[in-house]
């Protein structure tokens, strides 16, 4: 079900921790099946010296907040900026499409200490990218479904969400 790189960010996550001195503080989460993920960043220079996070969640959850950590630190915020759900899941070999809402909290996580950062030092806003824009949905928990963040229960399989 999980490729070989995914278990191996979920078995040994790199970068785990908080960064008590931040630049930026960026969080992200879907309440309805618990995933939570904080992502800290150190910048120096325009580019990020450290990551961390701390992910409360599934295994793909932690194994997107472990890939995203190591793809990002280095970068400059700009090429941070650019990191897509879709670029997050091909470089740990794909992602189950029920758990690809993972990959879009790693990005948005990640793109929310950015702007956090960003606020406080003055540099450039997150420009959204069109072609990968986050959706805000409800994914459920027993099939997977994306929902709308309205529903109450999902399309799919009826199931009530939240539960």
């Amino acid at each position: 079900m999980y490729s070989e790189e995914v278990m191996k960010h979920f078995a040994q996550p790199k970068n785990v921790g908080e960064i008590s001195d931040a630049d930026g503080v960026g969080e992200a989460g879907n309440p309805v099946c618990g995933d939570m993920m904080t992502f800290y960043i150190k910048v120096k220079d325009g580019k990020i010296e450290d990551v961390k996070y701390k992910t409360f969640g599934c295994v793909a959850a932690i194994a997107v907040s472990s890939k995203v950590s190591e793809l990002v630190k280095g970068k400059t915020l700009e090429e941070a900026k650019t990191l897509s759900k879709k670029a997050v899941a091909e470089a740990l070999g794909g992602l189950p499409k029920e758990k690809m809402h993972c990959s879009n909290l790693g990005a948005e996580a990640l793109g929310n200490a950015i702007v956090d950062y960003e606020a406080k030092h003055g540099g450039e806003p997150l420009e959204e990218q069109p072609e990968e824009k986050i959706e805000v949905t409800l994914g459920c928990c027993d099939c997977g479904a994306e929902n709308p963040p309205e529903a109450k229960f999902c399309m799919s399989c009826g199931k009530k969400l939240g539960e």
